[in-house]
């Protein structure tokens, strides 16, 4: 990997247990509410999760990891749509391990690509995994159906 400097993307950067996600996609997919929801659901679990940031994250590489930092700006801040802006625990930063896509029904596509990648404004990737949002579906428990079976969440 390339060594980088921050760079903001839009998306929304969450830690479940020790693994780190960056949340992707346009504008309206769903990325902060079914990072909020991850979180609330691991929390109930006993599992440790925080945000990092919600829809502005700067993203650098280090020592071949890629680092997630929240603004200054928005240190705890997530926005709710259509509720406005809540106050949420967050960490500064933290390593991200996997990329994560937000999928509205009807999904066209059955299956996923192998080994899909995600590619960083610097040129970097990081593994990517679709998440269905289809009613009935609790985003927590699909992530982890969807992860490969070594990513294990730990209380």
């Amino acid at each position: 990997m390339r060594q980088s400097g921050g760079q903001n993307v839009h998306a929304t950067a969450i830690v479940l247990g020790t693994h780190g996600f960056l949340f992707v996609g346009p504008s309206g997919s769903g990325k902060s509410s079914i990072a909020l929801a991850c979180l609330a659901a691991a929390n109930a679990q006993g599992l440790f999760a925080t945000l990092i940031a919600d829809d502005q994250v700067l993203i650098s590489t280090m020592n071949g990891r890629v680092i997630a930092n929240r603004p200054a700006s928005i240190a705890g801040l997530a926005e709710i749509r259509g509720s406005g802006i809540v106050a949420v625990d967050s960490v500064e930063a933290a390593v991200i391990d996997y990329t994560v896509l937000p999928l509205q029904g009807p999904i066209a596509e059955r299956l996923p690509q192998k080994e899909e990648v995600y590619t960083l404004p610097d040129g970097n990737s990081l593994p990517l995994y679709r998440l269905p949002l289809l009613p009935g579906l609790r985003p927590f428990d699909i992530l982890r159906l969807v992860l490969p079976r070594n990513v294990v969440f730990e209380r």
